[in-house]
């Protein structure tokens, strides 16, 4: 089938040794002729490494205090994030499929040197922000599970990078599907702990209609845009516009690359669609079991020892539930730090142009974003209280960088000569810049709210 100009144009300026992700990209074979079912299920797996962005240690506490301060009301704002976070990384997917090139280094193509550099700086600093909350996250399971000092835990979450190097040898598919085992260990332990504890389903369903109440009530307002900023991270849409590469795809025919949007958006729906179930699972176990109690949620340890105390939970509690939360948590940060890693190589790659080792790569990724977590334990002595206090300023840092990865990537993917018959419709271009404003707008008002501490 004949291609069109624009789009052969620019695969012929896509070299090969230039793929983004190299030694994974167009690694997976797509049946011909397939059915339904079977090309979906080929096409099924960059899409659960998109959504434990959604759903990592960074965002439980925000959702969880939620649902305890205001019970069922947040979960409009859980829907609303849900449904922006949808729109965005099926046109990041596309992006990466039309182009043959991900959205960090088509960015280093349309700037200066010097305007790339800075880019790079800001997307690296989001990366860090990332890890740090995995990081974190994970340490804290691990100190929670075998009572070990929480710095060995950390120190442990360092090499885990090992683990993805073997991993990659062994094949992206193996990398998919160890991350939708720990998605689907996260959605069983808060499934089974939100049946334990009996929430109201009208009460549910009535929080999925936005209330003018989010809007009036300044506190509640300030939580809302702790979810939503929470939510949609910038190292997701890099991630996204590269591993939707990793399909083989044939670029001559408009056939395929339509076909392989299609399922890739499918995919990307369909798990961030469990994202949601899973954040609107956490709001929900708050509200049915913190709502009205006085309790202090602010961290991890705190939610921990709630699930244990009959004072706080009533008759469930139980230290199996504590320990079911801790290993939600684990399997949260471990699932994420994987694809944290893998986005720190393509903005690596695609801002700079740094060829290095891969494994070398990897380590030098992880360091940059175990280092500031490591130094704030030992100079706080283990304290996991002011070990999470560094939440706070992570959230900033993603404030910060997410304009810096969604402009470009409406802009983008609204190129008529880039994306030729691909471009986004009109619905869909509008509904990307209002949605890209409202974020910048709530991201703002966060880091005043946080700097100003209001």
């Amino acid at each position: 089938m004949k291609n069109s100009g624009e789009t052969k144009k620019f695969v012929s300026s896509n070299s090969a040794d230039n793929k983004s992700l190299d030694e994974i990209n167009g690694s997976i074979e797509v049946p011909e002729g397939a059915g339904f079912w079977r090309t979906l299920m080929t096409f099924t797996g960059p899409g659960v490494l998109i959504a434990v962005g959604y759903m990592d240690p960074g965002n439980w506490i925000t959702s969880i205090a939620g649902g305890a301060q205001f019970k069922y009301t947040l979960l409009s704002v859980v829907l609303i994030s849900s449904l922006i976070a949808m729109l965005l990384q099926s046109m990041s997917a596309k992006l990466g499929i039309v182009t043959g090139k991900d959205l960090a280094q088509l960015t280093r193509e349309r700037t200066s040197k010097v305007g790339g550099f800075i880019l790079w700086i800001i997307a690296e600093l989001a990366i860090m922000a990332t890890d740090i909350a995995e990081i974190i996250g994970s340490g804290i399971a691990i100190k929670l599970l075998f009572n070990i000092p929480l710095i060995v835990g950390i120190l442990i979450t360092a090499a885990d990078v090992l683990i993805l190097l073997l991993l990659m040898k062994l094949g992206f598919r193996k990398i998919e599907a160890i991350v939708a085992t720990l998605v689907a260990v996260i959605l069983l332990v808060f499934l089974y702990e939100v049946f334990l504890a009996k929430p109201s389903v009208s009460g549910i369903m009535g929080g999925y209609v936005p209330a003018s109440s989010i809007v009036t009530n300044k506190s509640m307002l300030y939580l809302s845009l702790g979810i939503v900023g929470a939510t949609v991270m910038p190292h997701d849409l890099y991630l996204g516009s590269s591993i939707s590469q990793t399909r083989k795809v044939d670029r001559e025919s408009k056939k395929d690359i339509a076909k392989a949007i299609k399922f890739s958006t499918i995919d990307s729906n369909i798990q961030l669609f469990l994202a949601f179930i899973v954040n609107s699972l956490l709001l929900i176990l708050g509200a049915a079991l913190f709502y009205g109690t006085n309790s202090d949620l602010g961290r991890f340890v705190d939610l921990f020892n709630a699930l244990s105390n009959k004072q706080v939970v009533g008759a469930i509690a139980s230290p199996i539930l504590s320990m079911l939360f801790a290993v939600a948590l684990l399997s949260s940060g471990q699932s994420s730090t994987i694809t944290g890693t893998l986005s720190g190589q393509i903005i690596m790659e695609g801002f700079i142009r740094l060829k290095m080792p891969l494994w070398a790569q990897r380590l030098l990724t992880r360091l940059l974003s175990v280092t500031p977590v490591l130094i704030f334990a030992i100079y706080y002595h283990d304290n996991e209280a002011k070990i999470e206090n560094l939440l706070t300023f992570s959230q900033v840092f993603l404030s910060v960088a997410l304009p810096f990865a969604i402009i470009p990537l409406v802009i983008f993917t609204s190129d008529k000569k880039l994306m030729g018959e691909f471009i986004n419709k009109k619905w869909v271009k509008y509904s990307a810049w209002f949605a890209t404003i409202v974020l910048i707008i709530l991201n703002i008002y966060l880091i005043v709210q946080t700097i100003t501490g209001m």
